[in-house]
Order: C-alpha cells, then sequence, then structure tokens
C-alpha cells in the first residue's frame, strides 16, 4: 500500500504561481512513478505531468513552459510549480503513484495509476 497526501492548492489572480507537494508513504520502493492529474467540474481527470524513478519527465501540452514537476525522492515527495496560471487551470488536482514490475504504454493515462490522493482545489480566477 501506498499513501498520498497533497498540499499547496488555493486560489490565486491569474497570472499568479502555486507550489504543490504530494508526501508518499507506505510501501514507497514499488512505486516507479509519480504524477499530477486535475479534472475540473464536468470533464475528465487529464494528466499534467508524470516523472520516473529515473527523473524522466513527460507533460502535457498544456503546461509545458508554465508548470515543472520535480521530486525529492529522499524525503518521498512530489513537487508541481506551477506558473502564469489561468482561469482554465481552474481544477482540484491529484497526485498518483504508478508501481514497478508493469509495462506502461507511455502518457499520462490515469487507469495507469494504482495510487491516488484525495486532491487539492486550485482556483484561479480572472
Amino acid at each position: 500500500q501506498v499513501q498520498l497526501v497533497e498540499s499547496g492548492g488555493g486560489s490565486v489572480q491569474a497570472g499568479g504561481s502555486l507550489n504543490l507537494s504530494c508526501a508518499a508513504s507506505g510501501n514507497t520502493n514499488q512505486i516507479y512513478s509519480m504524477g499530477w492529474f486535475r479534472q475540473a467540474p464536468g470533464r475528465e481527470r487529464e494528466g499534467v505531468v508524470d516523472i520516473t524513478i529515473l527523473d524522466r519527465a513527460t507533460y502535457a501540452e498544456s503546461v509545458k513552459g508554465r508548470f515543472t514537476g520535480s521530486q525529492d525522492r529522499a524525503k518521498n515527495t512530489l513537487y508541481l510549480q506551477m506558473n502564469s496560471l489561468q482561469p482554465e487551470d481552474t481544477a482540484v488536482y491529484y497526485c498518483a503513484a504508478r508501481l514497478t514490475g508493469r509495462n506502461y504504454r507511455g502518457g499520462l493515462r490515469p487507469d495507469e495509476y494504482a495510487y491516488w490522493g484525495q486532491g487539492t482545489q486550485v482556483t484561479v480566477s480572472s
């Protein structure tokens, strides 16, 4: 079992910044990668960024150049620095983990992630 706890959400005006954190605990040695997803009301959950244990990052096109994912493996923590936030970035942001020992198709596919956090709300006003 892996537990994921997000923090750092909040409300900002357009053009502002926020930094999210996700702390993993439990059987963290089973983690192959961790990612951020988001879900806006009435929309499907979409991937934002995934970072593997080898520090390979995959970003959604919509956030490239504005969002930066990073990790501190010693602390089992994933971060998401979000800059130049826009109202369309408003969503609940979730942290998720993929496990080792499995074949993945690549890309930010929610169904490939075994563990999820509870989510943290990000609201961007115009």
